[in-house]
């Protein structure tokens, strides 16, 4: 059976995502990025198809108006094994709550000296928002790093309820 890169676009209140996926007997979705995001895939024109991905636009719209807080999608496995495994933890990570850096590198067995891997795991994370990077922050409550920029991360916190809303 084949397999080929298929993509497609999906409004959301940070932009336009860009997902793509792998399409065999089924779709895998293999990212998910926001608009400007470093390390963004690039895509073709003629591999667009918008019908594959309907589940997961169904879950972002429930996401994005408070009617989901996890993801169930099949999702592609790229990244290094300590990649996998620092993303899987993402998952654990329950809606509407936070971790640090240090606390989820000691639940993954990872030396205190060795934090930034978890971090640069947490920078080439494909999926965003699906495995919820953004619930990682600094141990003094700091927004650090966040592939789709700080001002993206500070939002999904607030709609989730990890933060509370500012006043502009």
């Amino acid at each position: 059976m084949t397999t080929h890169t298929v993509h497609t676009t999906c409004p959301s209140p940070l932009g336009e995502l860009l997902l793509t996926g792998e399409k065999s007997a089924g779709l895998t979705l293999a990212s998910l990025s926001l608009p400007g995001q470093r390390g963004a895939p690039a895509v073709r024109a003629g591999e667009r198809d918008d019908g594959a991905f309907a589940e997961a636009r169904r879950q972002l719209e429930a996401y994005f108006d408070g009617r989901l807080t996890r993801f169930r999608l099949p999702l592609a496995a790229a990244g290094t094994p300590f990649q996998r495994r620092v993303w899987q933890a993402l998952e654990d990570i329950p809606y509407g709550t936070t971790t640090s850096y240090g606390d989820l590198a000691a639940r993954l067995g990872v030396p205190r000296d060795a934090i930034r891997t978890v971090g640069q795991a947490l920078g080439a994370n494909p999926l965003l928002l699906v495995r919820p990077c953004h619930r990682v922050i600094g141990a003094d409550g700091s927004m650090r790093g966040y592939a789709g920029g700080v001002e993206r991360k500070l939002w999904l916190l607030t709609h989730e309820g990890a933060l509370q809303p500012t006043l502009a």
